[in-house]
């Protein structure tokens, strides 16, 4: 697996972090946080540290990239050519048998000033408002029918099909073509690919523990590997402003009327949330 992590201008300088904006992490548990008195759920991951294990150059591999690892293993489970690969990056003072767990690379616009050996902490690239994509694998549904895995509308109920309800229907054409074309949507296995997330914020870094708080949900089992992408900084404030226009589109109903009723008929015990009040939320953010 690649992760293409070029450099951003934007990050911090005076640092060699500047020239990465990736790191490793493990999936954590799902939660929530509140920001400004908005409820924002989040997922936790662990993030880092991560140890570079390898540079590749240019002039001998063809491009410029980093290679790191991540959490870790006994030796008795990592093959002798992996021990003896890694060995070069291994802390000498710190007597331990244990080797990375997962290593990936990360590419570089230019050579990187890393060596190998050098730790990556979660809070050398990230700050809490910043526009992260998150790549991990997805959960594996197994072997799934056209409904679930394509979201086929399936066969009617009647008319003598009582079998036919979920079924795919045709796949192609007579004696031309001849044959079903490739990439015809039907039932096989589902889930179990890579995903990539994007324009999710970072909601805090607590860079004791390597914990960092994304916000919303992310690919993958609790435990699996993902990869954590800068796209930009940001504030928090942005994320404020998004969660107020969903207010505004999904929570604003005409005053004195229900969504999706006539106006003739009565309205919910509940009161609900009107435009007034919207505008009045909003100019509280704003301050």
């Amino acid at each position: 697996m690649l992760f293409n992590a070029l450099s951003d201008d934007r990050s911090r300088t005076g640092s060699k972090t500047k020239m990465i904006n990736t790191i490793l992490g493990s999936k954590g548990v799902n939660s929530q946080t509140f920001v400004e008195g908005f409820r924002v759920p989040v997922t936790k991951v662990t993030a880092g540290p991560c140890v570079v294990t390898q540079i590749k150059k240019m002039d001998r591999d063809g491009y410029w990239a980093i290679q790191l690892g991540f959490s870790s293993k006994r030796a008795k489970n990592t093959s002798k050519p992996l021990q003896g690969h890694l060995n070069k990056s291994k802390n000498s003072e710190l007597k331990t048998n244990n080797f990375p767990r997962y290593l990936r690379e990360v590419r570089v616009d230019k050579e990187p000033e890393f060596k190998i050996g050098d730790e990556i902490e979660v809070s050398d690239i990230f700050s809490p408002g910043d526009v992260v994509a998150v790549t991990g694998v997805s959960k594996g549904k197994g072997f799934a029918g056209v409904v679930k895995r394509h979201h086929f509308r399936g066969g009617p109920r009647t008319h003598g099909q009582s079998d036919r309800e979920r079924a795919p229907g045709s796949i192609g054409q007579t004696t031309t073509p001849g044959r079903v074309y490739k990439g015809k949507r039907m039932a096989g296995r589902m889930g179990g690919e890579q995903v990539t997330v994007k324009n999710l914020h970072i909601i805090s870094v607590n860079p004791e523990g390597g914990v960092v708080e994304v916000s919303g949900q992310i690919p993958g089992n609790p435990g699996s590997l993902v990869s954590i992408k800068k796209i930009k900084s940001g504030s928090l404030k942005e994320l404020e402003h998004e969660v107020v226009a969903q207010m505004v589109e999904g929570e604003a109903p005409a005053e004195g009327t229900e969504a999706g009723k006539p106006e003739g008929q009565t309205a919910p015990a509940v009161a609900p949330v009107t435009t007034s009040a919207v505008e009045q939320k909003k100019e509280e953010v704003k301050q």
